[in-house]
């Protein structure tokens, strides 16, 4: 753990992607560190990183690499020290950290429930049957197809204004996009539906702002410390420990929320076939201090019962 009271660096460098939501939560890190520590915020510069997930549009991340793609690139530079922080959306990080890096802190945490934007109407029951839904999430599809088997679910990639413009434009009747991501964007007017977590179950770590940042660097660890949100540490702790032990990837359609409330963590969690006809769920409690414990054997469990198309078996 890092100290908090070690001193903190002189200069910051966030690293970034360089889409608008991304944009938005480095500069979210930036202007709660230079407030926690009493500094101008023009001492944290941001770099702006493209990485490999930016590059591939014409296809899933399942088939190009998976999560990775959205932090290859910002973590070499993180590792080789060209930037002291890096700064993700925590539902695109890959369970497995490059040795020598760590999630040091998360932000408060956002409303962690998806939207649906659709063309015309209001909700999933509005939409007739073979309308088109693109997303690029398996965890969507799935949900959606165990919801209405009867909608065309397609691929679609981009940035968030990239796919409300498809859906303005008629390539879809409609997508789904975290709200968390519309609201910073000013956009959640967009929204025409917000999807209850107990009919559809957010992807692990949506919501949330994660903080990046070199084993050892104690003065940047120290500075993350300043910001960094107790609850949202635990309740990603218990969905990471889920999504490690089912084996997630983005091949895998998996939702999980964690939220704390007082000394107490609960953990649902949910594995899916792609076609989101077989599934095994499960809704525990445990106290907080062994949020990842709950997590890590809740994947344990959720992996034994699960049925072998759910498991891609």
């Amino acid at each position: 753990m890092p100290d908090p009271n070690a001193p903190f660096a002189p200069r910051l460098a966030i690293g970034t992607r360089g889409s608008p939501l991304a944009l938005w939560q480095a500069h979210a890190v930036r202007d709660a560190l230079a407030a926690a520590l009493a500094r101008p915020v023009e001492s944290i510069s941001i770099t702006v990183i493209r990485t490999s997930g930016d590059s591939i549009q014409d296809r899933a991340l399942s088939e190009a690499g998976g999560k990775g793609l959205f932090t290859k690139e910002i973590e070499e530079q993180l590792l080789d020290g060209r930037i002291d922080l890096a700064v993700h959306s925590a539902k695109d990080m890959a369970t497995a950290l490059p040795d020598g890096l760590f999630l040091s802190g998360f932000l408060p945490r956002a409303d962690v429930r998806d939207a649906l934007i659709l063309r015309e109407g209001k909700s999933l029951a509005d939409l007739p049957a073979g309308a088109r839904i693109g997303t690029a999430s398996l965890r969507r599809e799935a949900q959606l197809r165990r919801l209405r088997p009867d909608l065309d679910v397609s691929l679609l990639r981009g940035n968030v204004h990239t796919r409300l413009a498809k859906v303005r434009e008629g390539t879809f009747d409609g997508t789904l996009l975290a709200l968390a991501g519309l609201t910073r964007l000013g956009l959640a007017h967009e929204a025409s539906a917000v999807l209850d977590t107990d009919a559809f179950l957010p992807a692990v770590g949506q919501g949330a702002v994660a903080i990046e940042s070199r084993v050892g660097d104690e003065a940047t660890n120290g500075a993350i410390a300043a910001i960094a949100c107790r609850a949202t540490g635990i309740a990603l702790a218990a969905e990471r420990a889920l999504l490690t032990a089912l084996d997630g990837s983005c091949r895998t359609p998996i939702g999980g929320l964690a939220t704390v409330e007082g000394d107490m963590v609960r953990l649902r969690g949910l594995i899916l076939s792609p076609d989101g006809r077989d599934a095994a769920e499960a809704d525990e409690t445990a106290p907080v201090s062994d949020a990842a414990r709950l997590g890590a054997d809740m994947g344990a469990r959720l992996r034994a019962t699960a049925p072998a198309r759910a498991l891609g078996l």
